[in-house]
Formats: structure tokens, C-alpha cells, sequence
């Protein structure tokens, strides 16, 4: 079975290397380009894990992961935080809005699809 990953990235590079890293993997991945959008995705498709910059036109990405974790349909889907956002104490604000894990931009494309993977253990 093909899983589906949400990928909610604002940046064009960003998403396409996402998305050519996780496709050759053999997933299917689902782009938006901003919060609404894919929380409307989200709802629409109810992917396998969701990958979330926090940093998001209009909606910023912890908005975005407190509006997810509030759709009981999407309360179990893991949700990965992927952003240049590398301060001290942004993992955790990341965290308390409702991801589930924590990737520091840029990533890394020899390990990226592995790192992605632990997260989709059990689903």
C-alpha cells in the first residue's frame, strides 16, 4: 500500500526536494502551499503524516498543528514540524502545538527519507 504524505510548504525548492526525495521512496505526496490549504487537505485525504514548515504565509505553521490536532479525524496523524526555525525553544513550542516530531531545515537528503520514516512506524 502507497502511504500518502501531506507536505504543507510554502517554499517552491522546498517542496519539490521533499517531494522528489519521499516519491522516489514510493510515497505519494500531497503539496499546499499554505495553512488553510492543507488543513483542507488534511480533512480531504487524511494522509498518513503530515509534514509542516512553520514558517507559512497568513497562518503560521503552530496555527496550522493546533487547527489539525483539533479535527478529531486527524488526531492520530503524526505531524513532523520542517523549518529553519532552529532557536532555542522552538522544538519545544513546535511540540505544544500539536506535532508530533521536529526536523531543522535545511534537511538533509541522504537521511531525510529515513528520519520521515521513523515517524510513520504502527500507521
Amino acid at each position: 500500500m502507497k502511504r500518502t504524505i501531506l507536505l504543507i510548504e510554502d517554499n517552491e525548492q522546498n517542496r519539490y526536494l521533499a517531494t522528489f526525495l519521499l516519491a522516489n521512496a514510493g510515497y505519494t505526496v500531497v503539496p499546499a502551499a499554505d495553512g488553510q490549504l492543507g488543513i483542507e487537505l488534511a480533512g480531504r485525504i487524511l494522509p498518513q503524516l503530515i509534514l509542516l514548515d512553520i514558517q507559512l504565509p497568513a497562518m503560521d505553521g503552530y496555527a496550522v498543528a493546533s487547527a489539525l490536532r483539533r479535527n478529531p479525524q486527524l488526531a492520530d496523524i503524526p505531524i513532523v514540524a520542517v523549518t529553519s526555525y532552529a532557536m532555542v525553544g522552538d522544538r519545544e513550542k513546535a511540540l505544544a502545538a500539536g506535532c508530533t516530531g521536529y526536523m531543522e531545515k535545511p534537511v538533509n537528503p541522504e537521511t531525510f527519507v529515513v528520519e520521515i520514516e521513523s515517524y510513520l512506524k504502527g500507521t
